[in-house]
């Protein structure tokens, strides 16, 4: 118990609200640092200069920071300096993350998001614009902010919105269990006002009906002494009856235990202590009942003490009523670990007056709830000889045991709600849930109904987004294919061709040159001849080393080929 109330005292020191807000203070701290390493390395990779290096690290670092309290403006930002500079480009994939789950409203996420397209695409172009192709380089950059920044930012939202919902029906069904136990428990509290009201009006009517009349018998002088006693006898149990059904009625109106006496009245004797009572009265209305204790008397607890007095108080009915003039015997033992009530009826001697027996059929079943709620447990059955045995094992309590031991209970309690998932429910016990949020969060699925309608949209937006970046993806390649084809020839081919050759004819051996991937290539390398037209293309075979490639340039002057020149350039 103590190591688990230590566990218990350190998860709650762990989900404290000032130890989270640290850790994610941490967290997004480690974070900027790591975005910050991964621009630094990317242009460093790129060449880029010591001072252009720190500037974008600082500022990768700055506005990973930012990116929770400033969710459109740093998507924005981060969005046209990674047009600017491949340094941003991590940083825009955690940017457009977080802004997905941040920006309240799908308009201002859409608007947000158009806006970053805008500038990336926008400075991208601007940046590399020389000798480019416009259209061809806005359908890559489209291509590529599709992949590394709309996908994210549509999975984040969808995955927050799910979330959402998810609690939102956690709080409500943990406030629709409140609710029920509240009104099971008004329920409860009505019907035993009501069953109070019944058992006032009818038994109170039928007990003091009983007591009058034999109050009357007792001081009839035709009856003998033997027929007073027991009309007293029955005067007296009705008293008692009177006083329990005034406790009981009690406990049904007020669900709290009853006095254990009223003043004017005799108190009803609830225990092993009126145990005797019993028997004498039992005795005095001429059955036979012998009663025995045996062991060392120890005290019991209350529940115990309560549940051996009904037990006995029970067993004598059912034999009053089943066996009449049957011997009775009851045994108390006082066991070395439980407290142990034996009563045992012989056969009936006597006849049965006219009529049915009045029995619920609850009597002996009361019997075992009532042990089992205080961790024993009752036995009954007959024995030979046509007799019956109630037998009850109780235990003791911390008061019965030496030293105070605690002792453990015989019997489990069984409870239907035990018997289900141990694990609280979320936001029980909090506070009362506002029903506006909840029905805006179910909106938020699609249906207020149906919550496999939220998964079935979300499932949606995601295979859609995927088979759009498919389709994109395999045209993307289709294209840069047929561009690579235009820009690209074999060595062999370039081997084959002679100076001197019409230029005609080589041009229709060769491929155009005219897309984006050849562009600025002839700016590069050896000095052209005067005066000559040239055309520049790339080897299908790669270079000696990664950072160089392969080029052949073919120069052309009056109709006819002068020049065919193979070198290397930087790798682009």
């Amino acid at each position: 118990m103590y190591a688990i109330s230590k566990l218990r005292a350190g998860w709650q020191w762990c989900a404290a609200p000032e130890l989270w807000s640290r850790r994610r203070t941490a967290g997004e701290a480690v974070l900027a640092v790591v975005l910050g390493l991964l621009a630094a390395g990317t242009e460093e990779l790129l060449r880029s200069g010591e001072l252009r290096l720190w500037t974008v690290s600082t500022l990768v670092a700055v506005l990973s920071l930012m990116r929770r309290r400033l969710p459109v403006t740093v998507l924005v930002a981060t969005a046209a300096l990674a047009g600017l500079s491949d340094g941003f480009a991590p940083l825009l994939m955690v940017v457009a993350w977080s802004s997905g789950r941040r920006i309240a409203g799908a308009g201002r996420a859409l608007g947000a998001f158009t806006a970053a397209y805008t500038v990336y695409v926008g400075l991208t172009v601007v940046v590399n614009w020389a000798g480019l192709r416009p259209l061809t380089y806005v359908l890559f950059t489209t291509l590529y902010f599709l992949a590394t920044t709309l996908v994210p930012g549509l999975a984040s939202r969808y995955w927050t919105q799910r979330r959402t919902l998810l609690h939102a029906l956690q709080e409500r069904n943990a406030q629709l269990v409140r609710e029920r136990v509240m009104i099971v428990g008004q329920a409860r509290l009505m019907e035993r006002q009501r069953i109070a009201q019944d058992m006032h009006d009818s038994l109170g009517h039928r007990l003091a009906l009983i007591s009058v009349h034999t109050g009357a018998l007792e001081v009839d002088r035709e009856l003998t002494e033997r027929q007073r006693e027991v009309v007293g006898v029955l005067r007296d149990a009705s008293v008692h009856a009177m006083h329990e059904l005034r406790e009981v009625v009690g406990i049904l109106r007020d669900g709290v235990e009853g006095p254990q006496g009223d003043e004017g009245g005799q108190p009803a004797a609830r225990g092993t202590a009126g145990i005797e009572e019993l028997t004498a009265t039992a005795r005095a209305a001429g059955s036979h009942v012998e009663l025995r204790r045996t062991g060392t008397v120890r005290t019991l607890a209350a529940a115990s003490d309560h549940a051996a007095y009904r037990i006995v108080q029970e067993a004598l009915t059912n034999a009053y009523k089943h066996a009449p003039g049957a011997e009775i015997k009851v045994e108390l033992r006082y066991e070395p670990d439980s407290f142990v009530v034996e009563i045992v009826n012989g056969p009936q001697r006597q006849e049965r007056p006219m009529g049915e027996v009045v029995s619920g059929g609850q009597g002996l079943p009361g019997l075992h709830e009532r042990a089992r709620l205080v961790g024993g447990m009752v036995h009954t059955g007959r024995i030979e000889g046509g007799g019956f045995r109630v037998a009850g094992v109780l235990p003791y309590g911390a008061e019965g045991m030496p030293g105070g031991m605690p002792v453990t209970p015989m019997v489990d309690a069984e409870d239907d709600f035990r018997q289900q998932s141990q694990r609280v429910l979320w936001g029980n016990g909090g506070p009362v849930m506002d029903g506006t949020v909840s029905e805006r969060e179910l909106a938020m699925s699609g249906s207020g109904r149906k919550t496999g309608g939220g998964v079935a949209l979300g499932c949606g937006i995601g295979v859609g987004a995927l088979v759009l970046l498919v389709l994109a993806g395999g045209f993307g390649l289709y294209f840069l294919v047929k561009e690579m084809d235009k820009a690209m020839i074999d060595p062999s081919r370039y081997r084959s061709i002679r100076i001197g050759t019409a230029e005609d004819e080589v041009r229709e051996e060769l491929p155009t040159g005219d897309t984006f991937i050849a562009s600025g290539l002839d700016g590069e390398g050896p000095e052209k001849p005067a005066g000559s037209r040239c055309l520049v293309l790339m080897s299908s075979e790669t270079g000696r080393n990664i950072n160089t490639e392969p080029v052949f340039r073919f120069c052309f002057r009056d109709g006819k080929l002068i020049e065919k020149r193979s070198y290397e350039i930087a790798s682009r």
